[in-house]
């Protein structure tokens, strides 16, 4: 893992479609224990979780404690700011940007960013969901921190909720790189936003028990039991504008 990037992930339990889906239980394990081991896994050594003054993630607090990783607290719709108040605490070169609801990230495929991303001089952005090829659920971006503080002062509305959205609509201006990697997988859902899909991520947890499981091991195993892919394929992902 290259010097210098932060692992910040975002974790709340306010979520209208699965409340409290952040501290589930996977195999005894949380939802959010289950990122944070995958970033471990994958050589991030500063995780931070970044949540909400809400009393409601008191909860996710205690869980940063159970864990042994640091947290910060600041707004609930405005998410860039909490970035950049992990930033303040815990000054890096670069932010890995996770999502406490993608419970099956592989550690192999954020080392593959970070490796990418650290080859690349003068990179600003990388993400598997350029392009995607990948699972939504696994997907992995890093940025340069110092692009996150100058995005500050322009960025707004849904810009601020999607934290890096600003830059890789801005290719014009940022360095933005996408990682593809086959197979083609980018039609599966694996990410934790409603009941539909916790039935799957729980059938995946139950097949290979309480370990990252590798995105071709997964993939291969959704594409021959379809009556598991097709318990959430109905969920369609909220769309995101760019503009």
């Amino acid at each position: 893992m290259p010097v210098g990037i932060l692992g910040i992930v975002q974790a709340r339990m306010g979520s209208s479609r699965l409340p409290g889906k952040v501290l589930r239980p996977l195999a005894g394990r949380s939802v959010l224990g289950w990122v944070v081991r995958a970033a471990a896994d994958a050589g991030v050594e500063d995780i931070v979780v970044a949540t909400t003054r809400a009393p409601e993630d008191d909860a996710v607090v205690e869980e940063c404690r159970r864990l042994g990783v640091g947290w910060h607290r600041g707004p609930t719709d405005d998410v860039l700011s909490r970035f950049l108040g992990v930033l303040d605490e815990h000054p890096a070169e670069a932010v890995l940007r996770l999502n406490a609801d993608c419970p099956l990230l592989d550690p192999a495929l954020i080392r593959t960013a970070a490796a990418v991303y650290g080859a690349v001089p003068g990179l600003h952005y990388l993400s598997t969901h350029v392009g995607r090829s990948l699972p939504l659920g696994m997907d992995v971006e890093i940025v340069d921190a110092s692009v996150l503080r100058a995005i500050d002062a322009t960025a707004t509305a849904h810009h601020r909720s999607h934290v890096t959205s600003y830059v890789y609509a801005h290719p014009e201006i940022y360095r933005v790189m996408g990682l593809t990697l086959p197979p083609d997988a980018s039609d599966l859902r694996v990410t934790l936003d409603t009941p539909q899909d916790w039935d799957l991520v729980s059938a995946v947890v139950a097949e290979f028990g309480d370990r990252p499981v590798p995105l071709r091991s997964l993939v291969t195993w959704l594409r021959l039991h379809p009556e598991v892919r097709d318990l959430n394929a109905g969920i369609h992902q909220k769309a995101l504008e760019l503009g």
